[in-house]
């Protein structure tokens, strides 16, 4: 029977890493005990929220990104330990379904942008936010480099030059939502998207060449078994994830930007009734599992 104390496994732990326990036993007669509103730097949080205007709901629209980056930082989490490691189909699986509650979360949540701001006000103060967009969330943009081999996040004339054997890193500038980024009349990028490419693009470049041969999708193609469970999980994510998250985003901002005269301008100035709808993004990050008529109608279904 084992009968060491709490202070025994103490003193173990840190004699194992070389350490003198007495000095962190004493630490703890001078630590404070740790409060809710300290550990979750609640203060700080609640002090992020810097408005433009004096519209009132712009306070929610902010708090409402803020809370979308913190939900895709948890996917992040997670999905950075499928690829660092070798986790058994189990431990994928369980992990690949908090990926699908997260986007679920991010999917209802967005009644909050469609019903919890006054449509008129939104149409005002969203001009001080020109040329800011979601588009410019980062956090997004590692999600599908981590998820899938780069290969699958190109336009059409990238999957060409892919298909000649030019590396898809290389092939950054027909990254799918480049589209979105180029002034249709003029074919010059907006300030939205070179603001974009010049804070981010050298890390996304290094990220998709440090991630190569790693990414979820390889990770799952080199398995010699994929339970039915983790199938079904990765395919719910894939649709969730690149269907039915960007359709409610999509039927948010027609709520907002369409009217009788015609669609407004988005403040990053995309064409976003053609860049948000799935079945023209052709986002997939696991088109293996998918079947060939599957693919060809991916995001039809939704169209309208």
């Amino acid at each position: 029977m084992n009968n060491t104390t709490i202070l025994d496994q103490i003193r173990e732990k840190y004699l194992a890493g070389g350490e003198n326990p007495e000095n962190y036993l004493k630490g703890l007669l001078y630590a404070r005990p740790i409060n809710y509103w300290d550990y979750v730097e609640t203060d700080t949080l609640l002090s992020l929220q810097r408005p433009r205007t004096d519209f009132k709901d712009e306070e929610i629209f902010i708090m409402y990104h803020q809370v979308t980056e913190l939900v895709l930082k948890m996917m992040l989490h997670e999905i950075k330990q499928l690829v660092s490691g070798d986790p058994d189909n189990a431990v994928c699986t369980d992990k690949i379904n908090r990926l699908n509650r997260y986007t679920t979360m991010l999917i209802t949540s967005f009644d909050v942008m469609r019903s919890g701001m006054d449509h008129d006000d939104y149409n005002r103060f969203r001009h001080t936010l020109t040329p800011a967009s979601g588009f410019q969330s980062v956090q997004f943009r590692q999600i599908e480099l981590y998820c899938t081999r780069p290969e699958n996040l190109l336009n059409g004339e990238g999957r060409a030059l892919a298909a000649r054997g030019v590396p898809a890193e290389e092939l950054f500038d027909f990254m799918y939502w480049k589209s979105a980024g180029l002034n249709r009349s003029t074919g010059k990028k907006t300030l939205t998207l070179r603001q974009f490419e010049e804070k981010y693009q050298d890390g996304l470049v290094q990220l998709a060449r440090q991630i190569r041969g790693n990414t979820l999708e390889e990770k799952i193609a080199g398995r010699d078994v994929l339970s039915e469970e983790l199938r079904a999980a990765l395919r719910e994510f894939d649709r969730l994830y690149n269907i039915e998250w960007p359709m409610v985003h999509l039927g948010t901002a027609r709520h907002y930007l369409e009217n009788k005269e015609g669609a407004r301008a988005a403040t990053g100035g995309s064409e976003w009734q053609k860049y948000l709808h799935p079945a023209f993004q052709q986002r997939k990050f696991f088109p293996s599992l998918w079947t060939g008529d599957e693919l060809q109608n991916w995001g039809l279904e939704t169209r309208s």
